[in-house]
């Protein structure tokens, strides 16, 4: 009965102990709200394009430039044809995800932003983690020529045959 006694008491000291040194850590304790989101200002069209952008993999906040690799632009058979930009990239953590995807055309030049975010106080895994986004430019109505695509900074461009008009 003894023996029984001790290894109960010693199971507790050792749940006791793992419990103080996860609430040491940060690891358990009062949960506390994200902070409010602060308005990301929005550029009109009489604005400059931005300069080729530099996505960072480190976080000064909760929202972040995606970080992409490359794009891929795919143009769809159909009538008036459709482009879709299939953008590839990697996340700096587990925890971050897409945020928000905006699109605005300049001129004959597609400007896409991929923002990311992640929870303020998470314990994440310190692994890269691919991710991938298609996002629908909206081409109907445009002349033939030549158009380019620029995501986060990472250009390619495509080409439209005829005027894409129903």
């Amino acid at each position: 009965m003894k023996t029984a006694k001790k290894k109960s008491m010693a199971g507790l000291i050792v749940i006791v102990t793992i419990v103080a040194v996860l609430i040491s850590a940060g690891c358990i304790g009062e949960k506390t709200p994200p902070p409010a989101a602060t308005p990301t200002p929005t550029r009109t069209a009489t604005q400059d394009p931005p300069p080729a952008l530099t996505p960072t993999t480190e976080f000064e906040g909760a929202v972040s430039l995606a970080n992409v690799n490359d794009i891929e632009i795919l143009l769809l058979e159909s009538f008036p044809v459709q482009i879709h930009a299939v953008a590839r990239g990697e996340h700096p953590d587990s925890c971050t995800k897409v945020d928000k995807v905006a699109t605005r055309r300049e001129g004959d030049t597609f400007f896409v932003t991929i923002t990311t975010s992640r929870p303020a106080d998470a314990m994440c895994a310190q692994v890269m983690t691919p991710f991938e986004e298609v996002v629908a430019l909206d081409v109907v109505g445009l002349k033939a020529g030549v158009y380019t695509v620029d995501v986060n900074g990472v250009r390619d461009t495509f080409e439209l045959q005829m005027d894409n008009i129903f």
